[in-house]
């Protein structure tokens, strides 16, 4: 079992550490390869993904990655951006189907904004199509007009095989759990997503043990805050999954606690946390390492289809949790303040 190690920039370097220390500490194997990504791919290669970095990603059987960019890459020109790198990597390994999982750990009901009674208990899963829309859409760019005025244009744009591979994912994912999927889309308004929901409602017919809704994106960002619990698996298009996944993050407390996965066909991923880079906090040893822990521990349910040690590191996050250990973001009057590392050591204590 290869595992690609990415760890990127910023806070990169501090979380993936983090999460190599409690898969070593499982000693069940795992082969691991470092390389950079990002700003550190653009500072190793003159590239944000170096020809050695997506050989080694091809080669390996997953890949844990850190988080890109750091602000003073923001003058380059767009293609060598640390983003372009990640955006890239997607593209190049076919990583359509983002999954986002949104636990409310019973010791930070406190730590959300919410109330308790709004959001304990909480347990979603996102599913976002991630290689298309009008993330990845032509025609784009800027350009300038006849009149000398500059203008932006994107695209957004799925077809039919795009929205029904993901839509499967999704459907798939619900049998194992309450078995509803909600689709978000903007079909009153977006041709794109008029697409999207019809090509759901078939697909639907091949899942008749799932009860599938429909909710149109801004209705489903207001109900993510108003009652987030009514929800089991959702399933939306790559710009609408981006915003709301992070809006569900902050129901758990922290984006510090959100891992995701990024899937092929095959299932073979590239595992990272939901937040970035936080550059303004890199090499304060502050950061939060779970979500890259978790992270870790979605890599081996979904990749490596071991259950059982995805598992044990899910146990022993909660167990550190329930020890009182907090990084500073997840952090309450009478809980143990401890630095990035040290919630490290204290999750391999915990296995």
């Amino acid at each position: 079992m290869k595992i690609a190690v990415l760890p990127g920039d910023g806070i990169g370097p501090e979380i993936v550490a983090q999460a190599v220390k409690v898969l070593k500490a499982l000693n069940i194997g795992l082969g691991m390869e470092e390389a950079p990504i990002g700003g550190a791919g653009y500072e190793a290669a003159g590239d944000p993904l170096p020809d050695a970095t997506l050989a080694l990603a091809k080669a390996a059987d997953a890949v844990l990655l850190g988080a890109v960019g750091d602000w003073k890459y923001d003058k380059l020109e767009r293609h060598l951006r640390p983003e372009r790198g990640l955006l890239r990597i997607r593209k190049e390994l076919n990583l359509f189907a983002n999954l986002r999982p949104a636990v409310l750990y019973p010791e930070l009901a406190s730590a959300s904004t919410l109330k308790p009674e709004v959001v304990s208990g909480l347990d979603i899963m996102i599913v976002r199509e991630l290689t298309g829309d009008i993330y990845f859409g032509q025609p784009r760019g800027i350009s300038t007009l006849e009149n000398g005025e500059r203008e932006g244009i994107n695209t957004m744009r799925y077809n039919e095989s795009e929205i029904k591979r993901i839509g499967r994912v999704a459907f798939e994912i619900a049998m194992k759990r309450n078995r509803k999927v909600c689709s978000v889309d903007k079909a009153n308004v977006l041709e794109t997503t008029e697409l999207w929901r019809q090509v759901m409602i078939e697909l639907s017919k091949e899942y008749p043990q799932v009860e599938l809704s429909h909710m149109y994106v801004d209705n489903a960002a207001m109900q993510l805050i108003r009652a987030p619990k009514q929800f089991d698996v959702m399933v939306t298009g790559n710009i609408f999954g981006d915003i709301l996944s992070d809006e569900a993050s902050m129901l758990t407390g922290s984006i510090g606690m959100l891992p995701s996965a990024s899937l092929d066909a095959n299932n073979k991923g590239m595992y990272e946390p939901s937040h970035g880079s936080a550059p303004d906090i890199a090499g304060k040893d502050v950061a939060n390492p779970l979500a890259t822990i978790l992270s870790a521990a979605m890599m081996l349910r979904y990749t490596f289809n071991d259950e059982a040690n995805a598992v044990r590191i899910e146990d022993a996050v909660k167990k550190a949790l329930a020890q009182g250990y907090r990084t500073a973001d997840i952090w309450t009057e009478g809980t143990n303040k401890v630095g990035c590392a040290a919630m490290g050591d204290a999750v391999v204590a915990a296995l």
